[in-house]
């Protein structure tokens, strides 16, 4: 592949820890550009021929969603600061909402995370998420395992507001956190069911002063909702769970902490862990395969055709369809 070298070099210094590597690494993966690619799918290949990540080594991938305003940063730089505290290293892959029109995108976390950018056993990487589902840039899950590759021990997938297509999220994590902030009673019926299955724990934020009270009473409406739903077959009793955090004053991190290692812990004696591993391998590996098919509708020849079955569509010629299944007959 072209670059080989090169990508030689980089993958050294990515398993050397070099942030800046890292930083270049993700760079590449996320890039658009088709000569680009070729050299993202060759470190990718460097890195697993080097065995990175060792055997025993892979990091814990924590999503974390919520709405607007709960106080995702916070939470995770608290969070972090504390991680780094007992001596790991921690990644935060922070995807920020891209405009539909230009898509720019604000990539503001590096300062609202001021204390934990600074700290050299940390490394935070805003990506613009593209329009994808869920806030989750498409390449997001090559950037985790860069991360791996770099010796992260946990990683930490912040992602765009709360919906249906968190579903995507939960490809790509092994603990799923949904944060919440405190609210009457009518916020529950806002939540949508669906991604309270997926979640693992619940974490009402914001449980301090004299908001403390309120998220207690939150905490207890989710508590007891969750208790209502059926015990999933990768859960130990007492899971997914719902617990009250305060990221300004830290109270609640440490238990909520507890809760994901014991949840860890379980899962990888019950062989849950590996399980769930292959089966986001082989997820992904279908969603690369889509996605490729959708590329090839936009290059020609397949394009012309997409343009005229288009037009005859929206000349009420012919139903959508029989024109997709004329369009899918031309590419078989």
């Amino acid at each position: 592949m072209a670059g080989t070298g090169r990508n030689l070099d980089l993958a050294a210094g990515i398993a050397a820890g070099d942030r800046r590597a890292l930083a270049r690494g993700i760079t590449l993966v996320e890039s658009g550009r088709a000569d680009h690619r070729t050299e993202a799918l060759a470190l990718l290949e460097a890195l697993k021929a080097a065995g990175q990540p060792a055997a025993g080594r892979e990091a814990l991938r924590i999503g974390l969603s919520g709405t607007p305003g709960v106080g995702k940063s916070t939470f995770i730089e608290s969070f972090g600061l504390m991680l780094v505290a007992q001596g790991m290293r921690v990644a935060v892959l922070a995807v920020d909402p891209s405009s539909a029109r230009s898509g720019g995108s604000i990539l503001g976390d590096k300062t609202r995370m001021e204390r934990l950018s600074r700290e050299p056993r940390a490394f935070i990487r805003p990506s613009p998420s593209q329009a994808q589902l869920g806030g989750v840039a498409r390449r997001t899950r090559e950037a985790v395992a860069l991360c791996e590759a770099a010796g992260f021990d946990v990683v930490l997938i912040e992602t765009v507001g709360v919906g249906q297509s968190e579903t995507v999220v939960s490809e790509l994590c092994d603990i799923f956190v949904l944060l919440l902030a405190p609210a009457g009673g009518d916020e529950l019926q806002g939540v949508k069911r669906g991604i309270m299955e997926m979640a693992d724990l619940i974490l009402v934020n914001k449980a301090d002063g004299a908001l403390k009270p309120a998220a207690m009473r939150t905490m207890a409406d989710y508590a007891g909702a969750l208790g209502l739903l059926r015990r999933r077959a990768q859960d130990p009793a007492g899971y997914p769970c719902a617990m009250s955090v305060s990221a300004e004053t830290g109270d609640g991190l440490a238990s909520a902490w507890e809760k994901m290692q014991a949840l860890v812990a379980w899962r990888r004696e019950g062989g849950h862990w590996q399980g769930r591993r292959a089966g986001q391998a082989q997820h992904w590996f279908e969603e690369e395969v889509r996605q490729g098919l959708l590329a090839v509708l936009a290059h020609e020849p397949a394009r012309g055709q997409l343009a005229r079955f288009g037009d005859a569509v929206a000349q009420g010629l012919m139903t959508p369809e029989v024109a997709a299944a004329r369009m899918l007959d031309t590419l078989g």
